[in-house]
């Protein structure tokens, strides 16, 4: 039996959008066909999602009329770099697409974070659909409209914000999803519970094994609660000016990871997670949480199977990659810290001596 759909609103004036989120969606042509102008398409999508998507979205599209081209990118963080991005661009210029040719992506948050950079660049702009099929891109990355790429020095340093015409949210992707990147997800998920949504982090500390058991009507209160959450932050604030940096919480520790380990080495959501802790510590120090309310963090992400003890890249390393995080203003790193759980404030005074121990304590 599918679950009934839920449809939220992402409210951007003329440019606000429809997340659907539900069992049994992708066959649903209907929600698709008022996003499409024409009827063409390009499908970005990778050799892991491929084989298990492609062809049944490719069916969708067909029975409204819509043809498609398609192209396959490599799987992994490690290939979210220009070079991967200019496949892209071959296969759109190859194939003659317009500006009237929506861009699909069909995966998880690196397809997501491409396929919206190349939809914002190609022809200086066409429509741009998500249909994310990991937990981490369903509650976090394709909504909002960050897109992007990764450089060598540094995560997601070169990108746009670009806004997609729909987001598609089929639970039953999530049924092939690979049990730690089921895990990766929940550190976002977490993520809006610590930040603004207390009752929320209350709810998920009783139903974590629900949902690592991949409960359906769990999963889709989640994916609900985390996107309405997110939704409100970037109606608010929608290219981080201000409350939507909050979104970052564990952020700059966890990119210095993935940057440290070399991308792909850890999920992001793994790094988060640690990153995570990284804060709480951190947070504790200024006197803002206690050991209690530190350990609470802890708790939750052990219980979603998730890091919380970062790698030793050293002090040095840490603060060399932390510095080249997109938060950084006048020169200071500034930190997503919770003043207590359930509320997180950007935060750029951390004193050194404070912010080492952090570094120091929170590793092996």
């Amino acid at each position: 039996m599918k679950s009934i759909m839920q449809t939220l609103t992402v409210g951007l004036g003329d440019r606000s959008y429809p997340i659907h989120i539900g069992s049994g969606l992708l066959p649903q042509a209907e929600l698709l066909k008022p996003h499409i102008p024409r009827k063409r398409v390009a499908i970005v999508t990778n050799t892991t999602v491929a084989p298990l998507y492609l062809a049944q979205l490719q069916q969708t599209l067909e029975s409204i009329g819509v043809t498609s081209i398609s192209v396959i990118l490599p799987d992994g963080e490690v290939y979210k770099t220009s070079d991967t991005l200019n496949l892209i661009y071959d296969a759109l210029l190859q194939n003659r697409c317009e500006r009237s040719t929506p861009l699909i992506a069909l995966g998880g948050g690196v397809i997501g974070d491409m396929t919206g950079y190349a939809a914002a660049t190609y022809l200086r702009g066409v429509p741009f659909i998500q249909i994310p099929t990991t937990l981490l891109s369903q509650v976090d990355s394709s909504v909002g409209g960050k897109t992007g790429i990764n450089h060598p020095l540094g995560k997601n340093m070169i990108g746009a914000f670009y806004q997609p015409r729909v987001v598609l949210a089929d639970t039953d992707t999530l049924n092939t999803l690979p049990d730690n990147e089921l895990a990766a997800g929940m550190a976002e998920v977490i993520k809006y519970g610590l930040i603004r949504d207390l009752p929320f982090l209350e709810w998920l500390e009783h139903n974590m094994d629900a949902l690592l058991a991949r409960n359906t009507t769990a999963l889709q209160y989640a994916i609900a609660r985390s996107c309405q959450n997110k939704a409100d932050v970037v109606a608010a604030d929608e290219r981080e000016t201000g409350e939507r940096a909050l979104l970052n919480l564990g952020h700059t520790f966890g990119h210095a990871i993935e940057s440290g380990m070399g991308y792909g080495n850890w999920l992001h959501g793994e790094a988060v997670a640690a990153g995570t802790v990284m804060a709480a510590d951190l947070s504790r120090r200024l006197g803002w949480i206690t050991d209690a309310d530190v350990a609470r963090v802890r708790e939750v992400l052990v219980r979603a199977h998730l890091p919380v003890i970062s790698p030793d890249l050293g002090v040095e390393k840490y603060m060399g990659y932390m510095g080249l995080d997109k938060k950084v203003e006048a020169g200071k790193i500034r930190f997503v810290l919770l003043q207590s759980i359930g509320r997180a404030v950007v935060y750029g005074d951390a004193p050194a001596a404070l912010l080492e121990a952090t570094l120091k304590a929170c590793v092996e």
